[in-house]
């Protein structure tokens, strides 16, 4: 299964990426079937590669976590470097019924996050919109035999009957995956929460909803510290809500938020407890000429990620995924359209919603290309080297074995070419809002709907 996409410069052809796919899992097979009508409770919320990309774990709406194990390449297809197969399933979420506000508390995974990994076991942060949980992801192998006050069906034996002692054993078992819920962090956010971030010192990470920011301790459950508070005292004076929010991955005093009204603030923990006083403040100047009744929607960050060196941090609007140096807060460095086709199409997407959808964006491992989704299963990758891109479709289609990836365009004449597809034909109901890239090889995971697709290099 291999596909081939290449560019053509100046001086010949330039390679973005080479793909394939590996992986085509429709989350309905959880429950043991695949229907045409996608069950709510089935569409993926949030897909996460781990530290070193062996485990991807991706959550749902109805509360699940599925975690997918990356296999040992098969001498018997040697073309494939290893293929992603289920490695355990977990209900990690309930839903829940706050009776003080009577409010209904859904169960769906809004964010994942791995922690490094420390010995045997793996664990990771999920959580929903008020709950944040730790998991401890373990195998076992083994099982105890020979107990002294138990039979070997497990009833406990009389103590008067027992003349012997004997030394318990260990036997070999087939191969089980325990996730077993180690901390629950719950009762600190008043509104939805929409990003967790595990900080660099490996001790302590931060949640971030609608109006606060909290600092947590993994080993502390019952308190967190409030580091950004931007409710204010009216609420019929608010104007911007915080959506997405990331440590640094190298300094673990220092973090980004992302607003509704499209700047980023850059926060330095050792200056003050509340961090209401930002380090640094991003913020593009708007062309006066180009704006409408959507410029405010449309600039709203759905996410913000510093690049894996810690110099640059990405964001997603609507519209463009835009770079940014972190020693210059005036202007982003880079600035791509992801569809800017749809300019046109505004109107109809503030009428059915979509204009408020947001999409999520990933870094490569080196941070010289760049991913995020868009409409009709369509994803866009972005060459920072050779500012090239490109964009490609996640289909059931492109799942079929040796089937070949092919880039697609999107035609706005009233003319278009035989492989292009009009923008009045897209779907806007299939798109791409989480994505996610592994930390070291070209290996990606896109989640479509209740499909998880995962794409990697074509090995000759």
């Amino acid at each position: 299964m291999a596909g081939k996409i290449v560019f053509e410069g100046r001086k010949g052809i330039h390679l973005l990426f080479l793909v394939c796919v590996c992986v085509m899992w429709c989350f309905s097979q959880v429950k043991g079937a695949i229907d045409e009508d996608v069950a709510e409770a089935d569409i993926i919320s949030t897909v996460e590669f781990n530290y070193s990309g062996e485990l991807l774990a991706t959550g749902d709406k109805g509360g699940r976590v599925v975690i997918f194990q990356h296999e040992q390449e098969s001498k018997n297809r040697p073309h494939l470097r290893g293929e992603y197969n289920v490695y355990s399933t977990f209900q990690s979420h309930e839903p829940e019924f706050d009776y003080l506000k009577s409010l209904e508390i859904e169960e769906k995974i809004n964010k994942i996050r791995w922690l490094p990994q420390q010995n045997a076991a793996h664990f990771l942060l999920s959580t929903n919109d008020k709950t944040i949980k730790l998991w401890k992801i373990s195998e076992r192998d083994k099982r105890a035999e020979g107990y002294n006050l138990k039979d070997e069906d497990g009833r406990l034996r009389d103590p008067f009957r027992i003349t012997s002692l004997r030394v318990p054993v260990l036997m070999p078992m087939d191969l089980m995956v325990e996730a077993s819920p180690r901390r629950i962090f719950a009762n600190a956010h008043t509104y939805h929460i929409n990003s967790i971030s595990v900080n660099s010192d490996h001790e302590t990470y931060l949640s971030a909803d609608d109006l606060r920011i909290n600092l947590w301790h993994l080993e502390i459950t019952d308190r967190s510290f409030n580091i950004v508070d931007i409710k204010p005292a009216n609420m019929e004076e608010l104007t911007e809500v915080i959506t997405a929010a990331e440590c640094h991955p190298h300094q673990c005093n220092v973090f980004v938020y992302s607003s509704s009204k499209g700047t980023i603030r850059l926060c330095d923990m050792r200056a003050a407890a509340l961090c209401d006083r930002h380090s640094k403040f991003f913020e593009e100047p708007e062309d006066p000429s180009s704006r409408s009744f959507f410029s405010e929607i449309i600039s709203s960050i759905s996410d913000v990620k510093f690049s894996h060196s810690g110099r640059y941090m990405m964001t997603r609007d609507y519209l463009s995924v835009k770079v940014w140096d972190l020693n210059m807060e005036n202007r982003p460095v880079e600035t791509y359209q992801v569809h800017e086709y749809l300019r046109s199409k505004l109107c109809s997407l503030y009428e059915n919603d979509c204009i408020f959808d947001k999409f999520e964006c990933c870094w490569n491992g080196s941070d010289s290309a760049i991913m995020t989704g868009s409409y009709n299963n369509f994803f866009r990758m972005f060459d920072r080297n050779t500012r090239r891109d490109i964009t490609l479709e996640a289909s059931r289609e492109s799942s079929k074995p040796r089937a070949t990836l092919k880039p697609r365009k999107v035609s706005t004449g009233g003319k278009r070419k035989k492989d292009e597809i009009s923008v009045d034909s897209l779907d806007f109901n299939k798109k791409i809002l989480h994505t996610a890239w592994h930390p070291k090889e070209n290996v990606i995971a896109v989640a479509a709907t209740n499909n998880l697709y995962i794409f990697q290099d074509k090995i000759n």
